[in-house]
């Protein structure tokens, strides 16, 4: 049982981290990802760059929040 607790601990420690929010937009923007391609099947290139533009829109808004929240 220790080993179980200490694992799931190590998991949420790593995904989780230090913000939650992050965590939470970064698997928001996976899912949504999933969802366009397999109903829109774009092209790869394209689709990649703008997941990745996404991912980075995410973080600088939750750094934002977060930033904002301090002053």
């Amino acid at each position: 049982m220790r080993f179980v607790r200490g694992f799931g601990r190590f998991w949420y420690d790593f995904l989780i981290g230090d913000d939650w929010k992050i965590a939470v937009g970064v698997v928001t923007t996976l899912a949504l990802g999933a969802v366009v391609l397999l109903v829109f099947q774009p092209r790869e290139q394209v689709f990649t760059a703008c997941l990745g533009l996404t991912l980075m829109a995410v973080f600088m808004l939750v750094l934002r929040i977060d930033v904002r929240r301090r002053q």
